[in-house]
């Protein structure tokens, strides 16, 4: 199978979750068939639609020849050694891990939706996205930075190093 470019959502708000998102960073570059190419900076951002404490967020480019099902598994079994627990919609987490994009594939399955469904409407994924490629459409809806306005009012800021 020919290599993809995934954009990964990388999130976390309960523990050291500047330290986890860090963490998932560079366990995503230990991914079979993969490695990160790129990743944006870190970003505090308010909760939305949930409680509970700042978020840190990311965004990693991964090259992969996994297919979308198998890396949102290997995502699925990350978050589950980082300790995740889903108590309910939007609890706070350890460590959340969103397939944004996969290449310009467009995917509904019982499992895996792609674009990711909330990708355009949050500012937490959409800026650092716009951060690794500022010209990049969003299949099925066209360039990703014309969704920057309606993010506008979010809480959001980069976090310094």
């Amino acid at each position: 199978m020919s290599s993809s470019t995934a954009y990964i959502g990388i999130g976390a708000n309960l523990g050291p979750a500047r330290n986890n998102v860090e963490q998932a960073l560079r366990l995503l570059d230990t991914l079979p068939q993969s490695h990160v190419s790129a990743h944006s900076s870190l970003f505090l951002s308010a909760p939305i639609e949930a409680d509970g404490a700042d978020y840190v967020n990311a965004v990693a480019q991964l090259q992969t020849s996994l297919a979308p099902e198998q890396l949102l598994q290997r995502l699925l079994a990350m978050e589950h050694d980082f300790g995740r627990v889903r108590s309910y919609r939007n609890a706070p987490r350890l460590l959340d891990l969103d397939i944004l994009l996969y290449g310009d594939q467009i995917i509904h399955s019982a499992t895996l939706e792609v674009p990711h469904p909330r990708l355009a409407q949050r500012a937490f994924t959409l800026l650092p996205l716009l951060q690794l490629d500022p010209f990049i459409d969003i299949p099925g809806m066209g360039p990703a930075h014309g969704f920057v306005g309606a993010v506008a009012n979010q809480r959001i800021q980069k976090i310094e190093t």
